[in-house]
């Protein structure tokens, strides 16, 4: 079996790599000529554990490869799939489905033999029969099948997400492309991972309602956070005693400064547009985009009001940029909207994170001060603001941090800390919904 994979983004590569791990011969295309000159020397362009390895192990076993020339792997290819980005469009929040449209007529008069064309993309409802018909009207002879195959990878975990799926999502217009898809999931049986074999629409769907329902959940405890604050309860209590009921379960019931990243806020509005296409009030998923923007905010105000007065003579140290632990991304991480507010404030910024500077220095204002060591970034600061939850943040030694700090202040947006402990060591300690 052949596999070509459009578009060497997050979800691209991952999917190739992990492809090429299942045995299947792979060639991931990209039109970003820089970009395929490095993963052919098995220099990857983000971070995401386990993948270099990963990589460079299938491209010396000969089954993975990269190319900028669609021509030399689709003709011979028996499955293709469409990863390139899906960016919320300006304005409207809508998907831009361009490049996949685009990586649609560029492939169609290079299809040979039968071949199925699937999305990994996450895509709006009806983009897959959009796609056939943009192929059968550019090589009418084609034969060829398309199909959706939504991605379910959470960043820093992606390997893992891979290789031992909680379920395949496999939509389909009949068993002939059904039975390839299978055959290539066949490894994932190993492990017993359902394969959800669904039509186009519903596959297309599930990624959306999936989404939208775990950043239904964030900032459902990022609400009660609020009340907790209010009334004196302690949010990580009410987690744990909703997360025991097994019909809620405990994940994505941690408190913190919104949610972030490259899936959760494109694919809310998105589904909120798709139901307001369609004549429907999406109320729910309205309000959780309006209630992740409200807890930035309130994050901004929180840590605010800690520094205190004269907020234009202090500086604050932060630690972590990116939206989550154990990736570089950087897609619409709370702190894209936290620290711009702070700097207009006057707050001055240092800033440390394990992996996300150099995509940090691209997009956040330049008068940001970027440090290699935790201890050095707090140096002469009025304040330390936990804003991303690494693993190298979690044991600190709070003496040292005491000591580097103008004023004991610790701000902990993920409350990975005691506050009990906290202020045992003499600091004035800040939390979420504690």
């Amino acid at each position: 079996m052949k596999v070509t994979v459009l578009g060497c983004g997050y979800v691209g590569l991952v999917s190739g790599v992990c492809f090429a791990e299942f045995g299947v011969n792979v060639v991931c295309c990209d039109l970003d000529k820089e970009k395929i000159d490095k993963l052919m020397k098995a220099n990857v362009p983000i971070y995401e554990p386990g993948l270099e390895s990963l990589l460079k192990k299938n491209i010396n076993e000969n089954r993975l490869s990269f190319s900028y020339n669609l021509g030399d792997s689709i003709p011979s290819s028996d499955l293709i799939f469409i990863a390139v980005g899906t960016p919320a469009r300006r304005g409207d929040g809508h998907a831009d489905l361009s490049y996949v449209y685009q990586a649609a007529e560029d492939l169609a008069p290079l299809l040979e033999g039968y071949t199925v064309v699937v999305d990994k993309s996450t895509v709006p409802v009806g983009t897959a029969r959009n796609v056939k018909k943009i192929i059968s009207d550019l090589n009418p002879d084609a034969d060829f099948d398309v199909a959706s195959n939504p991605e379910f990878l959470r960043e820093g975990a992606a390997i893992s997400d891979f290789m031992r799926p909680d379920r395949v999502v496999i939509g389909v217009e009949n068993k002939r492309s059904e039975n390839l898809l299978r055959e290539l999931y066949r490894p994932t049986n190993l492990i017993e991972a359902p394969i959800i074999s669904t039509d186009l629409e519903s596959a297309e769907l599930i990624k959306y309602a999936s989404n939208a329902f775990l950043a239904t959940k964030i900032s459902f405890i990022n609400e009660m956070s609020m009340i907790c604050e209010k009334t004196g309860a302690d949010i990580h209590a009410v987690a744990r005693g909703m997360g025991l009921d097994n019909r809620i379960g405990r994940k994505f019931l941690h408190p913190g400064p919104g949610y972030g990243g490259s899936c959760f806020p494109k694919d809310t509005k998105a589904l909120a547009r798709i139901a307001s296409e369609n004549g429907i009030s999406s109320r729910i998923v309205e309000t959780v985009i309006e209630v992740n923007e409200i807890q930035k905010m309130r994050m901004i105000e929180k840590i605010c009001h800690a520094i205190g007065e004269n907020a234009d003579t202090k500086k604050i140290a932060i630690l972590g940029l990116t939206f989550k632990p154990e990736t570089d991304d950087m897609r619409d991480a709370p702190s894209l909207t936290i620290l711009p507010e702070l700097i207009k404030r006057g707050i001055k910024i240092n800033a440390h994170d394990p992996k996300g500077v150099e995509e940090a220095k691209k997009i956040l204002p330049s008068s940001v001060e970027y440090f290699d060591d935790i201890y050095k970034s707090m140096e002469g600061t009025d304040a330390v603001v936990l804003m991303t939850e690494w693993n190298v943040y979690r044991n600190m030694d709070m003496l040292i941090v005491k000591e580097k700090l103008n004023t004991p202040v610790f701000i902990d947006l993920r409350n990975v800390y005691e506050p009990k402990e906290m202020q045992d060591y003499g600091f004035d300690y800040f939390s979420v919904g504690r």
